[in-house]
């Protein structure tokens, strides 16, 4: 399967994963995201499902918030190759965008690699 690519069962649609990572799920954060996980058996046979959040609060029309998904869900696709070379497991993530206004791509990429450079970090620990 080709490295860059986000299919469908890669998305996390299960409400109660969802749930699940945001009662008993690790936050890890870096400005103005943050990335909340948790290890749980997931419905496909992928490593990790990945959801993404806008807070309708901070962005009040849906234009501005799906654009701000969009934008987290290439930085993820492109940086998801060494995440999944690194990863046994399987994990439910949810990425949220905490900034209060709109994004450019560089700033959002910056924070994707962040994020993924500390779950590998963070998880390295753990297992230690």
């Amino acid at each position: 399967m080709p490295a860059h690519r986000f299919p469908k069962k890669e998305r996390l649609c299960s409400k109660k994963i969802w749930e699940t990572v945001f009662s008993r799920g690790v936050r890890l954060k870096a400005f103005p995201m943050v990335l909340q996980y948790s290890r749980c058996p997931l419905p496909e046979n992928v490593p990790v499902q990945v959801g993404f959040a806008v807070p309708k609060k901070s962005f009040k029309k849906a234009v501005d918030r799906n654009r701000i998904k969009r934008l987290m869900r290439e930085a993820y696709r492109l940086e998801k190759a060494g995440l999944f070379n690194n990863i046994e497991g399987s994990y439910a993530f949810v990425f949220l965008y905490l900034g209060k206004e709109m994004p450019a791509f560089s700033d959002i990429s910056q924070a994707v690699k962040t994020l993924l450079k500390n779950f590998n970090a963070h998880e390295e620990a753990v297992e230690k």
